[in-house]
């Protein structure tokens, strides 16, 4: 009896590890291996525990994410359990990215491991557990093959627990690769084709990209925007093709530069969230935006950056009354520049965009190089108009027997120059329509910047097809070369308000370098007009060249000087805006209005000295106990970028009031000495 004892145990011993096993062992597939694996390897009534599903895919080859993007198939799971054994949901782990152009899928490529929740009923009788499961998985590189296979597994159950070792390091990678789940929500919504949130109190962390779990929400391969500003993160992504609606609640998974994933959830804005936070303020329909857009870019012809380079133009127009041909022709050239050139602008915005450069309208003269390109070029026509230079651009040279040829292209650079001119300023309804234009697929938002460019090229193309308002225009004549020579002064001045912007970016040293390189541009715009009278050696022109070099070459070494704004802020009524300060004066509840200002856009600047910074508007401030807060945005500033972007703006100027208890105010582009008092005066009557 002692012997059949001992050989029964070992008998048992030998076949325990077949019976109850911890891993179901490798299935092989097609470019695929998996099994299935469970936590512990003898489990108790009552416990819980984790079982993985671990592939193995083939070099180059994926499976995919519960939203698995714009195709593929989320891997899934069904289990065969005893009655009472229950299982969670697929815990899925941060998800990755796969290209393929023009489609974006999500997915896992490498090692994966997907965990998987089991609850053994505290009434459990049997002594052991039979788990089995069918899973289906799409595994994909350029070919997709779809897969199925069934998992058995058998765990004994016993009244003591034993933890698996060999599985431990497995489900502990299948923990850490899953996002971390914070305590924190976000809201979330849908307006101008696009989805916008906002969420409050994420870690201090980069975040690169997010993923969104509901699918045919989102435009999966169109840009994302990722903002912070005052410590609330702002996410937009255009919607899906196939979008019909988005649930009350769904997750998004934020990436950070190291990979690791956060999972929020986000919940539909309620109305009254959704009118006083600006990540979801409502976009007008397409049409209204490209209305918009076509009478901000009709008044932009008003915007007194605009009015010297229009002179051109309006001189041009001028010396053809005889020729209606002529007049159209020089119409449709011009307007060919403005359209081209907002188009070419907005292809450079969107492409800065899309990199993750942090960049808005008017983003060009940020730079004090082509700033001091822009004041030589202004300078260089003033010359042209005044006699001391032909620079052949049809502009001056009316009755000398000039080629239409001549007369379209000189048309078209005039277009060119005056949307290079105009571009920083923003005229009414256009900060709505540029909101708009970005957040949109690029031939929907290039459809808003050529509906800008038209509207701006509208006045001439009326001349010009309009044959009663045409001959409301003088007679050519004497008066013209006058004129001509009149139209200098407003260049000069343009130079003289480029040259100052230069020095308030870079300082007073580097104006004195960019004053000595209009002297040398005066001397080469002298040289050519000299060897255009003779035409007898090459180095008159020669020497003119090199001295534009130098000009060019000279400006391109300053520093840019951060110390000017920051001075001249201690002495006035207002103090410089940053992210920290505004939360600290709405955590205290104090009245704030933001300025959001740069030296080169002269509507700014008109709006200061006309609204801002009068006697009145000074008491007013005083008054109500309101805190000034002035953003500089004339060189590149990503804080204050993200504040534009933040109530859909993508220039400035932007004035926003805050007052305690209401929500956010954003006032006029264009502000009237009254406008300030009486905001301030509704406002606290609420």
């Amino acid at each position: 009896m002692r012997f059949l004892t001992v050989l029964w145990c070992l008998v048992l011993l030998g076949v325990s590890p077949g019976l109850f096993a911890h891993t179901t062992g490798w299935q092989p597939a097609q470019h695929l291996r998996a099994e299935l694996v469970s936590e512990y390897q003898t489990v108790k009534p009552g416990q819980t525990l984790q079982l993985a599903l671990h592939f193995i895919p083939d070099e180059h080859w994926h499976t995919y994410w519960i939203n698995p993007g714009d195709s593929g198939l989320p891997t899934s799971i069904d289990w065969q359990l005893p009655a009472g054994v229950t299982t969670g949901p697929i815990q899925w782990p941060t998800p990755q990215q796969f290209s393929i152009p023009p489609l974006m899928n999500y997915g896992f490529g490498g090692p994966t491991v997907l965990l998987s929740e089991l609850t053994v009923p505290a009434d459990y009788a049997a002594t052991e557990l039979n788990i089995a499961a069918n899973v289906d998985w799409l595994v994909c590189e350029e070919i997709c093959i779809p897969t199925s296979a069934s998992f058995e597994l058998t765990l004994a159950v016993a009244a003591q627990a034993i933890v698996s070792e060999t599985a431990v390091d497995l489900i502990n990678l299948g923990k850490v690769s899953q996002p971390n789940v914070l305590a924190v929500s976000g809201q979330y919504d849908i307006a101008g084709g696009s989805l916008s949130a906002a969420i409050s109190g994420l870690p201090d962390i980069d975040f690169q990209h997010f993923f969104v779990r509901a699918t045919e929400v989102v435009d999966h391969a169109a840009p994302q925007q990722l903002l912070v500003s005052e410590g609330e993160w702002i996410l937009r992504q255009p919607l899906n093709t196939y979008f019909t609606g988005a649930p009350e609640q769904f997750e998004v998974v934020l990436v950070s530069a190291s990979g690791q994933g956060y999972s929020v959830q986000l919940q539909v804005a309620s109305d009254g969230a959704a009118s006083s936070s600006p990540a979801t303020k409502t976009v007008p329909t397409l049409w209204l935006v490209l209305l918009m857009a076509a009478a901000g870019g009709f008044i932009l012809n008003l915007m007194p950056c605009v009015f010297p380079v229009l002179s051109l133009k309006a001189l041009s127009i001028a010396g053809n009354t005889g020729s209606q041909q002529q007049q159209r022709s020089d119409a449709l050239f011009y307007s060919l520049g403005v359209v081209l050139s907002f188009v070419a602008l907005a292809l450079v915005l969107l492409a800065l965009r899309s990199a993750g450069s942090a960049v808005g309208w008017g983003f060009q003269l940020q730079s004090p190089w082509l700033v001091a390109a822009l004041a030589y070029l202004l300078f260089a026509l003033g010359l042209s108009l005044s006699g001391l230079v032909q620079f052949g651009l049809g502009l001056m040279n009316t009755g000398s027997g000039l080629t239409q040829q001549k007369g379209g292209k000189g048309s078209f650079f005039t277009g060119v120059l005056a949307v290079i001119v105009a571009s920083p300023c923003t005229a009414p309804f256009m900060g709505g329509a540029l909101g708009y234009a970005v957040t949109q697929p690029p031939l929907l938002a290039l459809l808003v910047f050529v509906a800008l460019g038209l509207g701006m090229a509208l006045p001439f193309l009326l001349l010009a097809y309009m044959p009663r308002l045409a001959k409301a225009l003088p007679k050519p004549g004497a008066w013209m070369e006058t004129l001509k020579q009149l139209l200098a002064y407003p260049l000069y001045l343009s130079a003289v308000w480029l040259a100052w912007v230069f020095g308030r970016q870079v300082g007073i040293d580097a104006l004195a370098i960019l004053l000595c390189g209009a002297v040398a541009i005066a001397a080469a715009c002298w040289l050519w007009g000299r060897w255009q009278m003779r035409r007898q050696s090459l180095a008159e022109p020669i020497f003119a060249v090199l001295l534009v070099v130098l000009a060019l070459y000279v400006v391109s070494f300053p520093a840019p000087n951060t110390s000017t704004n920051t001075a001249d802020a201690a002495q006035q009524h207002w103090s410089a805006w940053s992210p920290q300060r505004l939360a600290e004066l709405k955590a205290a509840n104090k009245p704030v209005l933001v300025n959001m200002t740069a030296d080169w856009c002269i509507t700014c600047l008109v709006n200061e000295q006309v609204a801002l910074n009068t006697e009145s508007s000074k008491a007013a401030l005083a008054l109500y106990d309101v805190t000034y807060l002035k953003g500089d945005w004339t060189l590149k500033d990503a804080d204050i970028t993200a504040y534009l972007h933040q109530y859909q703006r993508e220039g400035v100027p932007l004035y926003v009031l805050y007052w305690p208890g209401q929500p956010a105010e954003v006032l006029p582009q264009i502000l009237t000495p009254d406008t300030l008092r009486q905001t301030l005066e509704r406002l606290s009557r609420q």
